[in-house]
């Protein structure tokens, strides 16, 4: 069952990808005490994921910290080198890159999907969130072959 507003994260092992490298953290450390845009990418390196839902959130950081959130997160079902290169290429450094490299987080979230047809297995669903201290205080679930509700713009305009 998908995640919904007002229940708290699940509990799952995270990849960050820092400037030391990979360090593995608990969703619940991480989320712990902050307001954070959290938003979801089927796949680093894809085409809409590096055309548009990076590049929004990247170039928007600034107005969604005006509006009270701490930090810009972006989670996928790739580990934590390809998220690391991914953000170099991208200039991504305002988005903190969490690797759900297994998809933990995705599937006790009820935020897999099937791309087997694509090749690529099980994934996460496009979305984006607002988590406030561990809490889903907004979630914003992309029907498939969409990108509109969980873009940068569309979180701003909902805040």
């Amino acid at each position: 069952m998908t995640i919904k507003v007002g229940e708290r994260l699940p509990e799952a092992k995270l990849v960050k990808v820092g400037a030391d490298g990979p360090e593995q953290i608990s969703s619940a450390d991480y989320f712990k005490g902050r307001r954070v845009a959290l938003f979801a990418v089927p796949g680093a390196f894809t085409p809409t994921c590096s055309a548009r839902h990076l590049p929004g959130f990247v170039d928007r950081a600034e107005e969604l910290k005006a509006k009270g959130i701490d930090e810009v997160a972006c989670t996928s079902v790739n580990d934590a080198f390809v998220l690391g290169a991914w953000s170099k290429s991208n200039d991504a450094s305002a988005v903190t890159m969490l690797a759900d490299g297994n998809g933990d987080f995705a599937k006790a979230a009820g935020l897999e999907m099937d791309g087997s047809a694509y090749g690529m297995g099980t994934r996460s669903q496009r979305y984006a969130m607002i988590v406030n201290d561990g809490v889903v205080e907004q979630i914003h679930v992309e029907q498939p072959g969409e990108f509109s509700v969980s873009s940068a713009d569309h979180l701003i305009e909902q805040l």
